[in-house]
């Protein structure tokens, strides 16, 4: 008979529950799966762990493989996409593992990357959620940790302010930073990322008003503020492909993007802050067209690239205009 103790906030645990809960959401990516849980596999010998995958309504037979490649693996099957934060809410309601590891179907660990996270979060008491160094396949550098959006940061992006002053806390980013380090950010990817139980029970999942993108910002915004840390380490390493759920979708997701970041500023800095990051937008993206339109008559070996600049800059900025439905609560379903 299993045995239960007493954890953390008075909560019950089992004994014996293990160390970790791995949770990975599938859509249409049945061979990243596949090779995101052969990769897995190989990490977590040795550790006491579960793994979740949530198929997301596929139908490219993700979950029959899954089920016949790796039958010791927790299979949720749900019948449509339900979307990415509804998915990892679905799992996190039946893991029973002390730490949470939210991990992107085309994301692929690196030796060593669990237990890298896991000893960090457990040497930072007051740390939430830990990130790792995100690689593309070609070993390159992804940029992986974001300063949370607000106004003044979409003036400073869209005018070009924070590429002058990357290190400034008020309106720098990001970016030119090496990412060589270990450090406190606003927030980590969602592509992989480990959090403490704890913290999913004090603050709850994700919004499942996000349907694809800015979910993993909302989240870790809504931790900070319940006086959590989120924190940045070079130790772990994951090469991240990026996009494989959306590949051949490219304008719907861009709908789906466009319309979480609608969502995270409605919700976070009300209506004058969403009205205000419209009019940076619209601003930064008219300028650009500007821009590449000189590049376009001016450059001629350029011309295809500038061209494409110009359609999707004025794409954008005709998009923030006219598209308003959430500004006054008419949520993001597409």
């Amino acid at each position: 008979m299993a045995r239960w103790r007493a954890g953390d906030r008075g909560k019950l645990m089992r004994s014996d529950a293990p160390i970790l809960s791995v949770i990975i959401v599938s859509f249409n990516t049945q061979a990243l799966t596949l090779r995101c849980l052969e990769t897995l596999h190989a990490e977590l010998e040795g550790i006491s762990s579960e793994v979740f995958v949530v198929d997301n309504g596929s139908a490219d037979g993700s979950g029959s493989a899954v089920r016949e490649r790796f039958p010791q693996v927790r299979l949720i099957e749900s019948r449509r996409n339900a979307g990415f934060g509804a998915a990892n809410n679905a799992a996190m309601r039946e893991a029973r593992g002390r730490y949470f590891l939210l991990l992107n179907s085309d994301a692929f660990l690196r030796s060593g990357a669990v237990r890298a996270l896991i000893c960090c979060l457990k040497a930072k008491p007051g740390t939430a959620v830990v990130g790792p160094r995100l690689l593309n396949e070609d070993g390159s550098l992804q940029r992986s940790c974001f300063r949370f959006p607000r106004p003044l940061q979409a003036w400073a992006e869209n005018l070009w302010i924070s590429y002058l002053f990357p290190d400034s806390s008020a309106v720098g980013d990001f970016q030119r930073w090496a990412h060589d380090e270990e450090r406190e950010v606003d927030f980590v990817s969602g592509a992989c990322l480990l959090v403490r139980r704890d913290v999913y029970e004090q603050v709850g999942g994700f919004d499942e008003a996000f349907f694809l993108y800015a979910e993993e910002t909302d989240w870790q915004r809504r931790i900070r503020d319940a006086g959590w840390e989120v924190v940045f380490t070079p130790t772990a390493e994951v090469t991240h492909l990026g996009g494989a759920s959306g590949a051949g979708s490219s304008p719907r997701i861009s709908r789906y993007f466009f319309r979480g970041l609608d969502l995270y500023e409605r919700k976070h800095h009300g209506f004058g802050g969403f009205v205000s990051v419209r009019f940076a937008m619209i601003v930064g993206c008219s300028l650009r067209a500007a821009l590449w339109a000189i590049v376009l008559l001016t450059v001629a070996k350029h011309r295809d690239l500038a061209r494409a600049k110009v359609r999707l800059h004025i794409w954008l900025a005709f998009r923030q205009a006219t598209c308003w439905n959430v500004a006054f609560g008419g949520g993001i379903s597409v």
